[in-house]
């Protein structure tokens, strides 16, 4: 299969758009069973983008950028520009969420301190930037841009460590950032997480804004 999974609301049936950006190895269709089961949002359009091969990028998040993961993460991001544009596109007017899970929640992460066109919210799901701290890394976050960012202790792809510097440079490029630290938590979307991405698209179906104000 080629080309973004589209579901959801369609027409004048949506309310929101949320572009669903899958990690290292997954699909469209498994952020379909993964997590889009599990919401109820039925204003909600998702777009879920297919990354060529199963991923966005060779490297591991947390690796010094090189120039071959520069040039990879180069095309990633145009392609999910192009997702975002083709949903602005198809639902004019709406606002948009860009989410991810994984390796596709650091390409949001990414995308958004890219400074390319920026989402009304930003959800990254076990997400943390591209690179380490001393690499030349853009820093062009759209300021007060709301954004959840979520890790685990116990994740095997993305350390606590990597965590927390990119809730460093969200707070820094300041950001209308909230954070939650899952203990234990394996590589997974856990319930809590759900229920957050619900709220947001929930706040957005129904007004300008979003508060993240869901329960842990």
């Amino acid at each position: 299969m080629s080309g973004a999974l589209r579901l959801g609301a369609q027409g004048g049936g949506a309310r929101a758009v949320c572009v669903l950006v899958h990690g290292r190895g997954q699909s469209p269709e498994e952020m379909q069973s993964h997590i889009l089961s599990r919401l109820d949002v039925p204003e909600v359009a998702f777009v879920l983008p297919r990354a060529p091969g199963g991923a966005w990028y060779a490297a591991k998040a947390v690796d010094r950028l090189t120039a071959d993961t520069r040039a990879a993460l180069s095309a990633a991001l145009d392609h999910l520009a192009a997702d975002v544009a083709a949903a602005r596109a198809a639902h004019p007017g709406l606002p948009l969420v860009l989410a991810g899970f994984s390796q596709g929640a650091c390409l949001s992460l990414e995308y958004a301190f890219a400074g390319r066109p920026a989402p009304q919210a930003l959800v990254a799901l076990t997400g943390c930037r591209v690179g380490v701290p001393a690499d030349d890394r853009p820093q062009s976050l759209p300021p007060l841009l709301p954004v959840y960012l979520t890790g685990s202790d116990k994740d095997p792809w993305i350390p606590v460590t990597a965590f927390a510097e990119a809730a460093l440079e969200l707070g820094l490029a300041r950001a209308q950032l909230r954070t939650d630290l899952f203990p234990d938590r394996g590589h997974e979307v856990s319930d809590p997480e759900i229920t957050m991405l619900q709220r947001v698209l929930d706040d957005f179906c129904t007004r300008s804004a979003t508060g993240m104000a869901a329960p842990r």
